[in-house]
């Protein structure tokens, strides 16, 4: 599905993004390495087993930001999008694990006309991730630019 238009987009709209993804072990290593973030935390099995609560590695939190986001773009942002202008209230209430299977949904709580660009509109989305069990392992509030239908 195409993305969505601003003036398609209604506050209080949700979308239950039908794509879901296991994080796997390679995902967190390759996103931890590419992005020069050596910690343990994230890489070192062994520290994480004796000297942390969790027992285990966790998965990198900025990965998981990067995939509640791309999850919804197929079917709020792809090919309507202009910008991204930010993201504001990023939380991680639960860590999150290999092997973790996360479901995304989205949700716009609010529209604002552009008041610089007439062909276009500001979308603030709320995005929600859910682990395998249901509980909210992440969420942030993302604003975007987005074109009106129409306009080019």
């Amino acid at each position: 599905m195409a993305g969505l238009y601003f003036d398609e987009l209604a506050v209080g709209q949700v979308f239950k993004h039908e794509i879901r993804r296991t994080i796997t072990e390679a995902d967190n290593v390759w996103f931890s390495a590419i992005t020069h973030n050596p910690a343990y935390l994230h890489l070192d099995e062994e520290y994480c087993r004796t000297q942390t609560e969790f027992g285990q590695r966790i998965v990198n939190s900025a990965f998981l930001l990067a995939l509640m986001v791309g999850i919804s773009v197929g079917e709020t942002t792809l090919g309507t999008a202009i910008a991204n202008l930010g993201w504001d209230e990023v939380r991680f209430p639960r860590p999150t694990f290999h092997g973790d299977t996360i479901r995304v949904e989205t949700e716009i709580v609010e529209l604002r006309e552009s008041k610089s660009r007439p062909n276009a509109g500001i979308v603030t989305f709320l995005h929600r991730a859910y682990n395998q069990r249901d509980e909210l392992v992440g969420h942030c509030r993302r604003t975007g630019l987005q074109l009106k239908r129409g306009a080019a």
